[in-house]
């Protein structure tokens, strides 16, 4: 198996070598960690309302999108600065931390003021500049993998952001771009194993995008449990056939409350008897 040895911040000093990531109440690293809510924040009541059933459900982070990176100019951009507020408001009235994507330079320190991790899309994977500015940030940073890239490639992305001093950094698959068309990408599952081989990072794997369809997220989502995942990452909507983006990939609080049920099921199981 290739070593990598170019990278030096990275890869595991030791074998029992593991970042572990505090956010709130939240060991990221330690357990199983679940991400969940919409694509994109769309109004109070929307975040809300889609947040209150994921708190109950137990979730531990919550996730939104206010900027957003979409594939054609006349689709819904997101709300911006209003919706960093949206999201901290419903994220401290239900005592949850929140997640959200960051597109420019320009936005990381107002981002980095509302939210308490900093997401990287996939499209952005390899915006250097980007990287190094919240690499000099306090807050963790969820960096997706690129839709093309190898792991050697998405991994100095990593480097670039623990280069300029910020420790915190977790990988999420995201699914890669192959010749199947069936599902939106295709979810690389060997590359949890990988990770977890070479470096000290925590993993997550993103079934909604990994795959584009809500009859495969569960099932992806216990693969990622048995991969030895250390989270999920999955879009959620009190509406999906209203939401403004990926309706197609996002369920219902309820279908995802049968899916975390059945996660930390398995997770408990894997955690207490095949340890």
């Amino acid at each position: 198996m290739k070593k990598f040895d170019n990278l030096k911040l990275c890869l595991k000093n030791s074998k029992d070598h593991k970042t572990i990531i505090e956010v709130g109440n939240v060991k990221i690293g330690s357990g199983f960690t679940m991400i969940a809510g919409p694509c994109s924040v769309e109004s109070e009541e929307q975040t809300y309302q889609t947040a209150l059933p994921l708190k109950k459900a137990g979730i531990d982070i919550l996730r939104g999108g206010v900027f957003k990176a979409r594939t054609s100019p006349y689709d819904f951009q997101g709300l911006g600065v209003e919706g960093l507020k949206i999201l901290k408001r419903v994220g401290e009235e239900l005592d949850i931390p929140v997640v959200t994507e960051v597109l420019d330079t320009r936005d990381v320190e107002i981002t980095s003021a509302h939210v308490d991790i900093l997401q990287i899309g996939s499209r952005n994977m390899q915006n250097f500049a980007l990287l190094k500015e919240v690499g000099l940030q306090d807050k963790p940073v969820l960096l997706k993998r690129g839709m093309s890239a190898t792991l050697e490639e998405w991994l100095n992305c990593a480097e670039y952001i623990l280069e300029r001093g910020n420790p915190n950094v977790i990988l999420c698959e995201r699914g890669i771009r192959t010749f199947d068309t069936y599902t939106r990408n295709t979810i690389d599952m060997a590359v949890v194993p990988s990770i977890k081989i070479l470096t000290h990072l925590p993993v997550f794997i993103d079934p909604s995008h990994g795959t584009g369809s809500p009859d495969l997220i569960e099932p992806m989502s216990l693969s990622a449990v048995g991969a030895g995942a250390d989270g999920l990452m999955i879009e959620v909507h009190y509406k999906p056939e209203e939401a403004l983006s990926d309706r197609d990939q996002a369920i219902d609080p309820l279908v995802y409350t049968g899916i975390i049920n059945k996660v930390r099921k398995m997770s408990d199981f894997i955690k207490t008897e095949l340890v």
